[in-house]
């Protein structure tokens, strides 16, 4: 069943500033282009001691990315839930009470203001403990309720990044397979590129040649030249 994204609103939950492009960058581009509302929670941000050229980026800096991002992309909004190096990278010693609460009820974008159609997080299985954090959280805050007094958004996707294949335990492939065409893609390799803190060149998990390459297996597991992979923790017509 193919998705008429020009109807949804999207929730895009991304631990850190790039995680939204790295994950879903191409499904983003495409939404837009059909029409769709995107909002981007981010949940933290600090500085960071990068094994990159540069070799450190302040907050400060990551925070004009997001803004150039948004303009690429043109999101409809973007919130930062937690900013600042008490939380950065340390999102696994807040409590999951605390983070299901943002995204739940406490954020501007939260599932209760937003009440967005669909929402997609990352996936649970990351090595990285900011993104397990995130992940876990946003499965408390979209628990299965009543409906009628609590909203459920209709489709409830974990995005993949490349990064994530380093993982102890086999995962399932993607449930589903977003095609992208090349404007797509190449919305989402020139925002990674905006994120120049962050942008590695080849071979890296975040560089433009690994970006291309995942985007094309996916597409061959779908019959087309280019795909997002998806995990569907929810969907209901």
């Amino acid at each position: 069943m193919k998705t008429d994204w020009s109807q949804e609103r999207i929730l895009v939950l991304a631990p850190h500033p790039d995680d939204e492009t790295l994950g879903c960058g191409g499904l983003i581009s495409k939404a837009k282009d059909a029409g769709a509302e995107v909002f981007v929670q981010f949940m933290t941000v600090g500085d960071t001691a990068d094994l990159s050229p540069k070799g450190y980026s302040t907050a400060e800096e990551r925070f004009a990315e997001i803004k150039q991002v948004r303009d690429h992309f043109h999101w409809d909004d973007w919130h930062m839930a937690l900013p600042g190096d008490e939380y950065h990278l340390r999102l696994d010693l807040v409590g999951r009470h605390r983070l299901a609460q943002v995204i739940e009820h406490e954020s501007p974008l939260s599932v209760a203001r937003l009440r967005p159609t669909v929402v997609i997080a990352p996936h649970h299985t990351s090595y990285n403990q900011d993104h397990r954090a995130v992940a876990e959280a946003a499965h408390t805050a979209l628990r299965p309720s009543n409906a009628s007094l609590r909203h459920h958004p209709r489709l409830v996707l974990a995005y993949e990044e490349a990064a994530d294949q380093w993982r102890a335990d086999a995962v399932a492939p993607p449930s589903l397979l977003v095609e992208l065409d090349e404007g797509a893609l190449a919305a989402k390799l020139d925002a990674m590129a905006t994120y120049g803190s962050q942008n590695h060149p080849h071979p890296h998990t975040r560089s433009a040649t690994t970006l291309r390459a995942l985007a094309v297996l996916r597409g061959m597991q779908a019959g087309v030249a280019l795909a997002e992979g998806f995990h569907v923790l929810r969907q209901h017509a």
